[in-house]
């Protein structure tokens, strides 16, 4: 019998007779790595793993092109968070804070604070985004309510992260039209919510995906479907880090040549890459649009 993969994982299934269709996502050692970026405050530790593995999650049931992200801004103690999974099952997350940052974080007090979800494929200038309104506390529930909202479809969403995993598991009601059980089931969307409401947050953070779905719903008939890899990774690149300095103008590239001794370095964020360039490449870049040279990582 061939053995399900355990952690990086994303699961899609579907509860048959209840008419209820689920993602559940584990990050083992691809959460790991977005954590050790910095040193988070244990609030914002946790949010950050719940929203990677909110963007992984969001990804289960959708056609995507590009990228799926969720991006937070405030004016408060946390300035900006961001996370993304891309079709390739590549995610990535990083945040930004200022103390004192608040413990509990709860999002719906956070000062003049926006949530966006966005999707496509920015390369193609192919994008949809929806704005996300902070009205609870939690992020799990503040993603419910955008989709009673956006796709008039109950969903629940159960998110959870420690310094070892960051899981979520998503349900959503399908419509009648999706298929017959979703019809003639009516009270199959409560059953279901009842036996999901029995999770605790240490068996979702601690068992197998599978064992966890077979316990909740082995009366359910899931019916689980391919499992999708899923891996740390960035999208920079030189060519982005080029593209990024061209749209700055000669004045501001020629100031940071001249700050580092007619050397530009920039580090990626999200992956700790090293680019340089030179002046030379800067005036490369600037006068034809071309990039030179290859990217280079700091020892």
């Amino acid at each position: 019998m061939e053995t399900l993969p355990v952690d990086d994982v994303l699961h899609r299934f579907l509860l048959e007779e209840a008419g209820v269709r689920g993602v559940l996502v584990r990050l083992g050692p691809a959460w790991r790595e977005v954590a050790a970026r910095a040193d988070y405050p244990p609030a914002l530790h946790t949010l950050l793993g719940e929203a990677l593995a909110a963007s992984a999650m969001l990804t289960g049931n959708i056609k995507l092109d590009g990228a799926l992200s969720l991006e937070l801004k405030s004016r408060g103690g946390l300035r900006l968070l961001f996370t993304e999974c891309n079709d390739q099952g590549r995610v990535r997350g990083l945040a930004r804070w200022n103390d004192p940052l608040p413990d509990p974080l709860p999002l719906q007090a956070l000062p003049d604070a926006i949530m966006a979800i966005t999707i496509g494929n920015v390369e193609r200038d192919q994008r949809y985004q929806g704005l996300v309104e902070l009205a609870q506390p939690h992020l799990g529930e503040v993603l419910e309510g955008y989709f009673a909202q956006s796709e008039q479809l109950p969903a629940r969403i159960v998110l959870a992260a420690d310094g070892e995993h960051a899981v979520g598991l998503m349900l959503q009601k399908m419509p009648e039209e999706g298929g017959r059980d979703a019809a003639q089931d009516e009270d199959g969307w409560n059953r279901v919510l009842h036996l999901t409401a029995t999770l605790g947050t240490d068996e979702l953070l601690t068992g197998a995906p599978e064992q966890v779905l077979y316990r909740l719903y082995h009366e359910e008939s899931v019916r689980l479907f391919e499992p999708r890899p899923l891996v740390f990774g960035c999208s920079c690149s030189r060519e982005r880090v080029s593209a990024m300095l061209r749209s700055l103008g000669r004045e501001e590239v020629e100031a940071a040549l001249a700050a580092r001794g007619d050397e530009i370095e920039v580090i990626c964020e999200f992956c700790a890459q090293h680019y340089y360039f030179d002046r030379v490449d800067a005036e490369h870049l600037l006068s034809s649009g071309a990039v030179a040279g290859a990217p280079q990582t700091a020892q």
